[in-house]
């Protein structure tokens, strides 16, 4: 009996010693696949390093908010294999891929898209830094904005040619969109055909490979934000037929030292090569870089002129400028000295908002109207004319600070809208 039951416990013991050796995968099979919509599954070989969705039907949508490694990735089931998984291989049947799917999964390099997908959501492939390229299936009719954004590897972009709404004409190396001839993601390797009359919002947005672009004489317009944070980007060339220019198109843009505007261009020019976008009929610089030096012919620094312009460290604004406008300096973080001249009678709102590099600034007497929060976070502003007007914003000005208000002296004369934040 006792002989009996030994065996029976080093048989057990055996059992559990083998299972340790063979069978922990299949403990653990839960970390390596799930589900990822009503019904879709996936699974991750992590031999491999490939992600493999199959079933039918929608991918569910993600969010960005998860912190791995201290790396902001998406929400999805396979985020820890974000800077290790190296293939996606989505199989037929599945019909979208969800928003941020893939956000920041680093250590992808190649997706396969089968022609049962209609839609890639927004941010779905966002920084996903290593993919070098990718092709788009003729079945695909809707791509969310930034979708490929952040993508600083990619070299190759492709659209089936059997596909209805976009393409990617003259292997152009960018997705199109067909019919208004829309150029929506581009990447470092685009050429620009001659056949697009369009940049759409966001085209190049966070494309870090981006070096210089020409933009050909067809295109009329510039989107929003159209090369927000292409952070290495230095040289710009707009062509003569483009008649339109969406506010922020180059922000955090803080390598970009070289602007050129088309001599033939009726609307913008670049005179005196100034290295800015001038608004020729109203004398207005609308877009400027860490190199522009304002022309003394210009008479206004257009909404959000110079906003986020990192490298700009130091300006001359001539006698000419009557008008800064909103956010025209804003989080011009290197700023460290700037003197408005007196022909200046407007600032406005969030004009210098964010520019930590600036201890002080002095405001001549001929401003008449300054906007909300012209100078927040300033440590010191120096004003002694008269004005009314909303709360500047700054932490200090000069006169005689009472709780959260400033008095030009000690009666307590009220300078209205000089509200103190700090």
């Amino acid at each position: 009996m006792k002989t009996g039951l030994k065996k029976s416990v080093t048989i057990i013991i055996c059992l559990i010693m083998l299972l340790g050796v063979f069978g922990m995968g299949s403990l653990t099979v839960s970390a390596y696949s799930g589900t990822c919509g009503d019904n879709l599954t996936w699974e991750y070989d992590e031999s491999t390093q490939t992600l493999t969705i199959s079933g039918t039907g929608d991918m569910n949508s993600y969010g960005s908010t998860t912190v791995i490694s201290s790396s902001i990735v998406t929400n999805a089931p396979w985020n820890t294999y974000y800077n290790t998984m190296k293939s996606v291989v989505i199989t037929n049947g599945v019909t979208s891929i969800g928003n941020s799917a893939f956000f920041h999964c680093t250590g992808i390099t190649s997706i396969t898209i089968p022609n049962s997908v209609t839609s890639i959501g927004t941010w779905a492939f966002e920084y996903c830094t290593g993919l070098t390229n990718i092709s788009i299936p003729d079945s695909i009719t809707s791509i969310g904005s930034f979708a490929f954004g952040g993508c600083a590897g990619l070299t190759s972009i492709t659209v089936d040619s059997n596909n209805n709404i976009y393409d990617s004409r003259n292997n152009c190396n960018a997705i199109i969109e067909t019919k208004s001839n829309t150029l929506i993601f581009g990447c470092k390797s685009t050429v620009i055909p001659n056949s697009i009359t369009s940049l759409g919002r966001y085209a190049f947005a966070h494309n870090t490979g981006l070096t210089n672009l020409t933009i050909p004489n067809s295109v009329t317009k510039i989107g929003y934000s159209a090369f927000l944070e292409c952070s290495n980007l230095t040289s710009v060339k707009i062509g003569e037929s483009v008649d339109s220019i969406e506010l922020d198109i180059f922000n955090d843009c803080f390598s970009l030292k070289n602007i050129t505007v088309d001599s033939n261009n009726n609307v913008y020019d670049s005179r005196n090569n100034c290295n800015a976008i001038i608004e020729t009929a109203t004398n207005t610089l609308l877009i400027g870089c860490k190199s522009t030096v304002i022309p003394s012919s210009v008479t206004s620094l257009g909404e959000a002129a110079f906003t986020h312009c990192t490298g700009l460290t130091s300006i001359t604004i001539p006698n000419s400028v009557t008008n800064i406008g909103d956010r025209a300096f804003s989080s011009c973080t290197g700023l460290t000295s700037i003197s408005i001249p007196d022909s200046v009678k407007n600032i406005g709102s969030n004009a210098f908002d964010g520019c930590t590099g600036l201890t002080s600034i002095t405001i001549p007497s001929s401003i008449t109207s300054i906007g909300n929060d012209a100078f927040y976070g300033i440590l010191n502003v120096v004003f002694s004319g008269y004005l009314s007007g909303s709360p500047w914003g700054a932490k200090c000005v000069n006169g005689y600070v009472d709780g959260d208000y400033v008095y030009k002296d000690s009666s307590r004369t009220k300078l209205a809208g000089c509200r103190v934040n700090i």
